[in-house]
């Protein structure tokens, strides 16, 4: 699946990057001069010519052909503009990839910016690793790469600023191939110094920004703004990107930037640690090939002429520096070379040397005879724990568990008991199979408290990461051990076998003998006691191995006790190829060696003192195996284990500590070397690192491709079986292909079941409640609780009786809970108490004595005993105005006079609001500022009724909010029903958030702007001050805002969604402004006035600016108005002309949609029909607009006044403005327009740090 590729590419990785001092160079791709970058002259706003690319770039899904990088931290896809006129602003009008967009300045030899297109093998090869990385599902070739440096970097300095020394270096790989491009980002630990700089247009500090700007399209009116991605745009974002990742590898970021036409799509892949997903790196690092045989970091040089090979005196060994401290510091090993005869000798090519800012240091490796092995008996054994039990007191068999057994075994009844065997082509104990030949990866955690020779404070380390890798068909397995302090690093040198026991359990098997995951398939628990003889420290290890986790790799746990003696910084230590006899007895493994090591210090004075150290090691490993077969016994009670190749390396720089070593398990030799022995017991075969290495006769043998692989042995494939058997899942799941092998995933809404092969659906848990699916009572009666999982209880609510799902009326008035001087009303869910004729009181307590007069009731009495004394017998005198009361002797909102005809609106006290008078025969639409009295008794709820799924009309009726399901273009009247209760309040407007489910409405009683959730819940208020008589209201679902008018203060103001940062739009021309709505997508703001001396209809961009009069002609009281997106019409409704009509704002002329209406309130539209209230009719009637006709009506069970009405719709439409992300770049209020954005101050900005402009 992954191409072979050259050790040289992990040489780049930890060698590449020129110049010393570079904050964590093995991070970058190499760069500078001698890698034939360009670079860009000094100065603060540069731009490269462009750079022609021979392989395009696919940006948002479009082709780009040619590149521009600029000092400025940003890479531009076609012409950038002038500095002055992009800088502070993202997204940008030219299209860009910004790593690092801000100020930035490079005057001065302040950093350099480096550049270049390349296509060699070993940095394409580099880019997919990283690529692959973050996307491990994806197959990418790349043909060309761009690396882009920006090399301390510094910010643009104001006068005075102090940021001397402060340095960013970052880095951009862009790589293309045929068909897709992906973006990696590179910020290496103390590669960004700063976040945030100074602007020369402003002078105001601002944050970096990193992201994707596709360019703005330009139309003969207007500009389309293209999509964009932030990835980081706040000071805490950008100190964090190397600290951070989304493909699993600290201050590595990987984007596909070419796959969608609108979107950027990251890398999703967690960074927890150090190391982290394995998984996914190592199916990129499976496949090496070179001309090589040990670590990536170790080369092995021709000795010269003079010098004896191996086995008559000595080699040389160069060590090279790593690049980090991840997975990626367990360096696989290189792939053979392929050939037809058996490498007797194996020979190894000197790796090129490359700057590294300094020369790795040489060891001179020396040979002594080590210690014979001895056998030992059999000792008492520590309890260490069993992973698994294999056998227990009732019988068990194959029928109920063969889920016991691997994938890849099978199962095998005996008398008494079962067993596990691995199918060929696969080796284990049964439980556990891996495919023969193939590399296996450890994973594990190491703690520890050690003294380090005579010092008396322990070090103490716990959750440390450790890697393995094996090269299986080679027996050779390499270690890393990361984060281990520098005071002990180079003390735990000589514990090779700490990593020693993971090359035990793969070490090369010869005829007829097992290596340790043959027998215990990874699961077992072993104990080592190592005492240096010469000082008599010691020190005991624990490890514990769990057996194949899900991702396919072994786990391991590490534990340390006890004293080791000191080895001084900086030195080397060379292991001896060594032997141990392994004894088997029943579950237990023992074996005992002593060897020595060599200790070379430091050079000092020309000279480097050398010591040797001997050591003992005994062990003990626990393991359950199977003892029902006795096949499984047949292997050799005694078994010799040699180990070879082994290099120890602490790097003092990363923390890391790294063995290695080459394994084989076959009879007891006697130390003596056998030259002829065969080359797969001996690793010097050319099979692949995928293959099995079959021995035949004297020094043949032949290589056999793994399982899950193909090819001739020396070279194998991975076999796709996700495209060879596309119904290998079966229905419902989809195949993931992985080296070797496959995964099967169950798709969304489906799950594996108790056999972990057959997908079935998942049982979505369902809250009838908030979904409306369930069977109470209706909202008026009932209330709907839900009690978790799918289940729900049915309560009546207060006032009724029954069991929830039908509910009865209580009648309060059986139980005389009314004062005895009053009367009872009963009323559904309620009741009411009116005292008595004579008497007053609230109904419970009742008084003899009137009730007092209100205000308007004294000056009607007032007024018409004026009447009465003057003209006792005749008519009532022309000219004389008597007020209106209702029956609760507060004034009628609309007041005529009786001769004259003419008719006006009045406050709560009396007084004529202005521009409310009216000609006789018409009566202006006023509204009443007085609340109904509250009810006496029991009341409903303010609690909103969770709306069910779907599009709904929504309108106000004195107290309340009614919801009318839509279907198609029809009202669903049977299902209509109450949404919020709030009996108090005189409910005029209504606007809906389709963002959050929010219904909002101002109410003229209080006065105050209200909310609430549609998914039930209480109101809340938002806005109660410095309001007078709150009407209209609609809400910029894009950009976050609410607009609202009021008539009594004259003015439009504005607001965030949860009625902070108020501003004022308008506070002049208005005289009774009523219906307002928005364009959010254009950015345009409408409203009515019903001014009976110039009604109007005005229209401006929500930030106030570009204000007119849209229609000032043919209007009467124009008091309804809604803007449909979909058609972008603008319809109103008048009830002084008895018209609906609608227009496009830009363009010329009316149309009239229907004559003759009664009297309309307000509006709103969807799909091909207009809905509106009217007053006449208490009644919501619908108006097809395509004919000119009305189609449906609908009547409140209550008859009363209809006020707003608006559209809840069950889909936001969609599109965007400028505020839509991130709120503009705003500090405060975001206000779209068509073009662009304003970002404005509350009024009240008293200690606010609030930024304005355009």
């Amino acid at each position: 699946m992954f191409p072979g590729r050259s050790w040289s590419l992990w040489a780049l990785l930890a060698l590449a990057v020129p110049g010393g001092g570079l904050p964590g160079r093995g991070l970058l791709f190499p760069f500078g001069p001698e890698w034939g970058d360009a670079e860009l002259p000094p100065g603060d706003a540069v731009n490269s010519p462009p750079l022609e690319l021979r392989a395009p770039l696919r940006f948002y899904g479009s082709r780009v052909a040619s590149l521009t990088v600029a000092t400025n931290g940003i890479i531009a896809v076609s012409e950038p503009s002038k500095e002055e006129e992009y800088l502070g602003q993202f997204p940008l009008s030219f299209g860009a990839i910004a790593p690092f967009f801000a100020d930035l300045d490079t005057t001065d030899g302040h950093g350099k910016v480096f550049y270049r297109e390349d296509s060699s093998p070993d940095v394409l090869q580099l880019a997919a690793d990283y690529i692959q990385r973050g996307f491990p599902e994806a197959t990418f070739d790349p043909r060309s790469v761009v690396v882009v440096t920006w090399k301390f970097v510094a910010p643009y300095l104001v006068p005075k600023e102090d940021l001397e020394g402060k340095r960013n270096t970052f880095q951009a790989v862009l790589a293309s191939s045929d068909s897709s491009s992906y973006a990696v980002f590179l910020y290496p630990e103390d590669g960004l110094q700063f976040y945030s700089a100074h602007s020369q247009k402003t002078e105001e500090k601002i944050p970096a920004t990193v992201g994707f700007s596709q360019a703005s399209t330009n139309y003969f009116l207007w500009i389309k703004p293209g999509s964009y991605n932030i990835v980081a745009n706040d000071e805490e974002s950008i100190r964090n990107l190397h600290e951070s990742s989304n493909s699993g590898r600290k201050g590595i970021w990987v984007f596909d930037i070419g796959s969608s036409t609108d979107s950027i799509v990251p890398a999703k892949i967690s960074s927890s640690s150090e190391f982290t997903n394995d998984d996914q790196y190592w199916q990129v690092t499976s496949k090496p090939t070179a001309l090589n045989h040990d670590l990536a970091e170790i080369s092995r040089q021709q000795p010269p002429p003079d010098v004896p090979r191996k086995g008559r005196n000595q080699q040389f060994i160069t060590y090279r520096v790593p690049q980090s401290a991840s997975e990626d510091d367990v360096q696989p090993p290189h792939k053979a070379v392929t050939t037809g005869t058996p490498l007797r000798e194996p020979s190894f090519k000197q790796q090129p040397e490359l700057s590294t800012g300094k020369t790795p240091p040489r060891f001179q490796i020396h040979q002594f005879t080590p210690q014979y092995s001895q056998v030992i008996d059999v000792e008492d054994i520590e309890e260490t724990g069993i992973v698994f039990p294999y056998h227990t007191d009732v019988q068990q068999t194959c029928a109920n568990n063969r889920h016991q057994c691997s994938i890849h075994a099978v199962c095998k009844d005996y008398p008494n008991g079962y067993c596990c065997s691995c199918v060929a082509g696969y080796k284990g104990n049964g439980r556990q199979c891996v495919a023969e030949g193939s590399p296996q990866r450890v994973n594990g955690k190491v703690k520890g408290k050690i003294f380090v020779g005579s010092n008396p404070v322990p070090v103490v380390f716990e959750n440390t990461d450790l890697h393995s890798y094996v090269v299986m068909n080679h027996g050779r397995a390499y270690t890393a051990i990361s984060t281990i302090p520098e005071v002990l690093g180079y003390s735990l040198l000589p514990l090779a076998s700490v990593g020693g026991i993971i090359g035990w359990m793969f070490a090369v098997e010869q005829q007829g003998y097992k290596n340790g995951f043959s027998i215990t398939g990874g699961e077992f628990t072993r104990q080592a006691e190592v005492t240096f003889l010469g000082s008599n420290e010691k020190l005991v290890i624990r490890q514990k191995f769990s057996g194949i986790d899900e991702h396919g790799h072994l786990t391991i746990g590490t534990e340390m006790e006890g004293k080791v003696p000191e080895i001084p910084f900086g030195a080397s230590v060379l292991i001896e190829p060594y032997s141990e006899i392994y004894h088997s007895s029943s579950s237990v493994i023992t074996s005992s060696s002593t060897r020595e090591y060599t200790v070379t210090e430091p050079e000092r004075d020309g000279i480097a003192p050398s010591y040797t150290v001997a050591y003992q090691w005994r062990q003990t490993i626990s393991f359950d195996e199977c003892i029902h077969d006795d096949s499984q016994h047949a292997v050799s009670a005694t078994q010799q284990l040699s180990v070879d190749s082994v290099f120890v390396l602490y790097n003092r720089d990363e923390q890391i500590l790294r063995y290695a070593m080459s394994n084989s398990i076959g009879p007891i030799s006697g130390g003596s070397a056998d030259i002829n022995r065969n080359p797969c017991y001996t690793g010097t075969h050319d099979c692949d690192t995928n293959a099995v290495c079959r021995p035949d006769t004297g020094n043949r043998f032949s290589c056999e491709c793994s399982v899950g692989f193909r090819g001739d042995g020396r070279a194998c494939y991975d076999v796709d079986e996700c495209s060879e058997q596309p119904t290998v899942c079966g229905s419902n799941a989809v195949c993931n292909n992985q080296p070797g092998t496959f995964r099967c995933e169950c798709v969304d809404g489906y799950q594996f079941s108790a056999d972990g092969r057959t997908c079935v659906a998942v049982e979505h848990v369902i809250n009838h409640c908030v979904m409306g699916t369930h069977n109470c009572d209706i909202p008026q009666r009932a209330q709907c609780v839900y009690v978790g999982g799918s289940s729900y209880i049915c309560a009546c609510l207060d006032g009724f009786s029954g069991d929830g799902r039908s509910c009865v009326d209580v009648d309060e008035c059986q139980q005389n809970r009314c004062h005895p001087d009053a009367f009872c009303y009963n009323t559904p869910g309620s009741f009411n108490c009116r005292c008595k004729a004579g008497y007053r009181g609230d109904g419970f307590q009742c008084v003899l004595g009137e009730l007092e007069k209100t205000k308007c009731q004294r000056e009607q009495e007032q007024a018409l005993a004026s009447v009465d004394s003057s003209y006792p017998r005749g008519p009532r005198p022309v000219g004389l105005f008597v007020p209106q009361c209702d029956e609760h002797g507060n004034y009628q909102p609309t007041q005529c006079h009786s001769s004259s005809g003419y008719c006006w609106c009045v406050d709560r006290d009396g007084n004529e609001i202005d521009g409310t008078r009216t000609g006789p025969g018409i009566q202006p639409p006023c509204l009443s500022t007085v609340a109904p009295p509250v009810v006496i008794g029991p009341s409903v709820r303010p609690d909103s009724v969770p709306l069910p799924p779907g599009t709904h009309l929504l309108f106000a009726q004195s107290g309340k909010i009614e919801h009318i399901p839509l279907v198609e273009n029809s009202m669903k009247k049977t299902d209509a029903k109450a949404l919020l209760h709030v009996p108090d309040r005189v409910v005029i407007g209504v606007a809906y958030d389709c963002v959050d489910k929010m219904v909002y409405w101002t109410e003229i009683s209080g006065p105050s702007i209200s909310r609430s959730s549609l998914h039930g819940g209480e109101p809340t208020t938002i806005i109660k001050t410095d309001l007078g008589s709150p009407e209209g209201i609609a809400v910029d679902h894009l950009g976050r805002n609410l607009f609202w008018t009021d008539s009594q203060l004259d003015r439009i103001e504005v607001a965030r969604l949860d009625g902070s940062q108020r501003r004022v739009l308008f506070k002049t021309g208005l005289v009774n402004p009523r219906a307002i709505v928005t364009d959010s997508m254009r950015g345009n703001l409408y409203w009515t006035d019903w001014n009976r001396d110039a009604p109007k209809i005005e229209t401006s961009y929500m930030d106030g600016t570009n204000r007119r009069i849209l229609v000032k002609d043919d209007l009467g009281l124009p008091n309804g108005l809604t803007f449909d997106t979909y058609s972008s019409m603008l319809c109103w409704v008048d009830a002084g002309t008895k018209r609906v009509e609608c227009m496009n704002p830009n363009q010329l002329g009316r149309r009239k949609i229907l004559e003759g209406v009664q009297y309309p309130f307000s509006i709103t539209s969807y799909g091909k029909n207009l809905y509106y209230t009217d007053w006449k009719r208490d009644a919501v009637v619908a108006v097809d607009r395509t004919i000119s006709k009305e189609n449906d009506n609908f009547q409140p069970h209550k008859r009363s006044r209809l006020y707003g009405i608006t559209t809840a719709f069950a889909l936001c439409p969609q599109g965007h403005n400028y505020c839509t992300v991130n709120n503009g770049g705003c500090t405060h209020l975001c206000l779209a327009t068509p073009e662009g954005r304003s970002c404005r101050c509350p009024d009240n900005t008293i200690g606010v740090d609030c930024i304005e402009r355009n």
